[in-house]
């Protein structure tokens, strides 16, 4: 899927199916299922389903190639989350990152290691010019950046 296409936000159910993916892909409708009944209890069918819901709607890819169908998701787990977080700071915090960040940061404490990101991300910001055209690899924090909360 391209950069720019418009996705729709996804569900509780298809975020639990996504992170499946993020860390599973590709997988059989068998492989999400049995991963996600270790968590909770869920028909096989219903999984089926749902992956073909979310392939309807752009959020995961099917290759057929094979007998039994191997889905993958359309995004990263890095652009899906920039997707959501620019949605919720448009929709809550009037555009402004700096209050999505500050209202996050405030809910719950960050870790050692997620500080010196965040101040390393900070002094990035301030070394680049403001003509917005700064890397976006270099403007997110990891996605294992929670692993080191208390």
């Amino acid at each position: 899927m391209e950069h720019g296409t418009t996705i729709p936000r996804p569900t509780e159910s298809e975020l639990e199916l996504l992170q499946i993916l993020w860390e599973k892909q590709p997988a059989t409708v068998r492989e999400i299922h049995d991963a996600l009944n270790q968590d909770r209890p869920s028909g096989y069918t219903t999984v089926l389903k749902m992956l073909q819901i979310m392939t309807g709607k752009g959020l995961v890819v099917r290759d057929e190639a094979n007998r039994a169908h191997v889905y993958r998701a359309a995004l990263s787990q890095d652009l899906m989350q920039s997707k959501i977080l620019k949605d919720l700071s448009k929709r809550l915090f009037a555009g402004s990152a700096a209050q999505l960040a500050l209202h996050a940061l405030s809910m719950e404490p960050a870790s050692e290691n997620e500080l010196a990101e965040i101040r390393a991300l900070i002094e990035r910001r301030r070394n680049t010019d403001n003509s917005g055209h700064h890397s976006a690899k270099h403007s997110r924090l990891p996605n294992d950046s929670r692993k080191d909360r208390p």
